[in-house]
């Protein structure tokens, strides 16, 4: 079994490599005269057969990607038991290491670089074979008295316009989470985000150079008042594309960081116009110019229903405990059925703060560890985790007893396909502040498989941990029990924080972490009022089921809808009619092709959501009943250990006040500390910290020679709060 499964991973990861680089291939091709020829020939051989040319533009443009995710999910589906049988590492590792450190663009790995290179040249060459095309074939606009370097700009201007619709095809790729095309190559959502950032950046400038200096060449011409305002009933319709800009315009404005991290709100609910900046883009570009970028609008709408519907029923908080630094640790119910990987993330709603407002955050416990409970932390960053904190403390505050579990919305986990980590000699972890969460989901993963001999765990993990304010030790509590049952464990584990805001004190590190541990208080909900417990999402073959019933769907109604409201040619074009841009389609108004879509695509989710609540409906009759979380797990320190044994264990673990860990210094002693030759060092926290560990790590390689040279193998992550 375990030779056909590779096979079969091998198999689908050669169809996908294939299906990309066939559509990869098209996008290179398509400002060229042999595919303008090629494809108007096709299309006047399809115009008068069922499938049309709109069939035809989805066959090409639109299902290549959308088979691309149903393959995906199989292969991740095969990929994930084929890791938990093997450990090996991957050759391509050193690519993803830090290659440039800056702080504009942050930590850039090798195969990024050669991403980016690659796109920024797809987009030279399509500017440069649509352009010269323009301008060796200049033609006056008769609507427009222009003359030669007017329309020359205009023409720019416009191809500006396809190089936006470039960044659109590829935008919403990052954001999905259902859909893995970035998990295919490994790259989990909250690390992608990134790239939706730096294309959505792009976009915005290329459409914002397309829209005003078109205005600007009407302005000029003295037809800006005739132009501007125009709905046109064929071709594409001026007033949605600068409607479209204007909407992208606040929509990208909304997502800077001084607005997003201090106004969230503001950032979350304007977010949503992408509805209609889509919208008005079909309208203004037309469908044609659609097809190209439907494959990320038609992924990430079955993306967005599947979430809405996995994260019903609601299920509850069982416990809450906040502690000394404004922080809160929730306990939520899981299905023991649930299982996920460390440096996972999920989403929460809570209605008693926000009926609409979801928030990410890093899961803190392990699945391996705990079968019944998922918790997470949260810090006080902003208006909803505020509005959490103060509901903790009027519970806290009430003589009521166990009072109803308060209702939570929960989306995900989502996180790896597989534990990475484990395939190192040792682990290198080094936290800033809250970003330690997914780092205690990691130590709890390695400590729960210490009886464990199926594979083969890291001996030696050493966890960095940076905080302003001592009172920051209390995050640590859920590995407290590890940090002081050290003697005779074969997986160590050392513990060096850096306080970075505070002076020595005369307290023993013994005092200050049983401090830190002991200063929390916890409220209980009452379990009986839980009626549910978090099932995540459903399994990968039932989400590839359903995304190919989607996409079959679609394709039925798109055909049956044309065929049914417009009038259908029964001979080809003729040239001469052809020539002057005649067809049996431009007797249509465009917005009526486009609002045929926009139905079928709306249709298809809908039917595809059935399909989900019938899926998900049948695993809840399966369900367990959510039971109260064990109180045992919730100790702290005193009442874990009340005669003082692991004292000495807590001593070995190392304590600094007043300033900065040397990342370099720590990086070139850790190979030699823990015996290992294969290091992996994951980051998490402040973007000035990942940087500066990033190039710690660069900095060692040229320092040391080939054979001494420890193999460092770097990872940012991000912490969700």
């Amino acid at each position: 079994m375990g030779v056909a499964r590779a096979l079969v991973v091998g198999l689908l990861r050669i169809l996908m490599i294939l299906i990309l680089g066939s559509w990869v291939s098209l996008w290179l091709l398509k400002p060229t005269d042999l595919w303008t020829r090629k494809w108007r020939r096709a299309e006047d051989h399809v115009r008068t057969a069922i499938l049309g040319y709109y069939g035809l533009n989805f066959a090409v443009y639109t299902f290549p990607i959308i088979a691309l995710a149903i393959i995906g999910l199989v292969y991740l589906n095969f990929k994930s038991i084929e890791m938990r049988r093997r450990r090996s590492r991957s050759a391509v590792t050193a690519l993803f290491n830090p290659l440039v450190v800056s702080s504009l663009l942050g930590v850039v790995s090798a195969a990024e670089i050669l991403a980016i290179c690659l796109f920024i040249l797809f987009l030279v060459w399509t500017f440069y074979a649509r352009i010269y095309k323009d301008l060796k074939n200049l033609m006056p606009i008769k609507s427009l008295a222009l003359n030669t370097w007017q329309l020359k700009y205009l023409r720019v201007a416009t191809r500006f316009g396809l190089l936006a619709e470039a960044c659109l095809a590829l935008l919403l790729f990052p954001v999905l989470r259902v859909m893995p095309l970035f998990r295919v190559i490994g790259i989990q959502f909250e690390s992608s985000i990134r790239y939706h950032i730096w294309l959505g950046t792009a976009l915005i400038f290329f459409a914002t150079f397309h829209g005003a200096s078109t205005l600007f060449v009407w302005a000029i011409s003295h037809h800006i008042q005739d132009e501007i305002r125009k709905w046109q009933k064929t071709g594409r319709i001026y007033l949605a594309g600068e409607v479209a800009l204007m909407t992208g315009l606040i929509i990208w404005v909304t997502s800077l960081p001084m607005i997003r991290r201090k106004r969230f709100e503001i950032f979350y609910y304007a977010h949503h116009l992408y509805m209609v900046f889509l919208l008005l883009f079909l309208f203004h570009g037309g469908d044609r110019h659609f097809y190209t970028v439907f494959p990320g609008i038609f992924l990430f709408g079955l993306d967005k229903i599947l979430r809405i519907i996995q994260s019903r029923p609601k299920t509850c908080i069982l416990s809450a405990t906040i502690f000394s630094s404004r922080a809160m640790e929730l306990t939520i119910p899981k299905d023991p059925r649930l299982k996920y990987a460390p440096t996972s993330i999920v989403f929460v709603k809570i209605p008693r703060i926000s009926k609409l407002q979801w928030h990410p955050f890093s899961i803190t416990s392990s699945s391996a560890a705990d079968e019944e409970m998922i918790t997470i932390i949260a810090k006080c960053e902003g208006k909803w985790t505020n509005d959490l904190y103060r509901m903790i403390h009027e519970e806290l505050a009430s003589d009521a007893g166990q009072t109803n579990c308060p209702p939570v919305y929960i989306e995900g986990p989502y996180g790896p396909p597989s534990i990475n980590f484990l395939r190192y000699d040792s682990i290198l972890l080094i936290a800033g502040g809250i970003g330690v969460t997914p780092f205690l989901s990691i130590i709890q993963e390695i400590g729960s498989s210490q009886s464990s001999g199926n594979f083969r765990f890291p001996e030696r993990v050493q966890l960095i941990y940076v905080m302003k304010k001592s009172q920051d030790i209390c995050l640590l509590r859920s590995i407290s029990h590890l940090l002081w049952k050290q003697t005779g464990e074969k997986h160590h584990l050392k513990l060096k924080v850096y306080v970075t805001q505070e002076e020595q004190s005369d307290a023993t590190s013994r005092t200050i972490f049983q401090d830190g541990f002991s200063q929390v208080r916890t409220v209980h909900f009452n379990p009986k009022s839980a009626n549910h417990t978090a099932h995540g999402p459903g399994t990968l073959l039932e989400m590839a089921a359903i995304a190919l019933i989607a996409a079959i769907l679609f394709f039925v109604l798109l055909l049956s809808l044309n065929h049914i409201f417009l009038p259908q040619q029964k001979k080809p074009v003729k040239p001469k009619l052809k020539a002057k841009g005649l067809e049996a389609k431009d007797k249509i108004p465009s917005s009526v092709i486009d609002l045929i879509l926009v139905a079928s695509f709306l249709l298809s989710i809908v039917g595809s959501a059935i399909l989900a609540i019938l899926l998900r409906w049948r695993r809840l009759k399966k369900e367990i009943p959510p039971s109260p979380p064990k109180k045992a797990g919730n100790r702290n320190l005193y009442e874990t250990d009340p005669r003082g044994t692991g004292a000495d264990d807590l001593e070995e673990h190392e304590i600094y006040f007043g300033g900065r860990p040397n990342f370099r210094d720590i990086l070139s002693k850790f190979p030699g500390e823990s015996g290992g030759s294969n290091v992996v060092v994951l980051v998490c926290g402040p973007e000035s910290m990942k940087e500066s560990v990033a190039r710690a790590c660069r900095e060692i390689h040229p320092a040391s020679s080939a054979r001494t040279r420890p193999k460092f193998t770097f990872h940012s992550l991000n912490f969700a709060l």
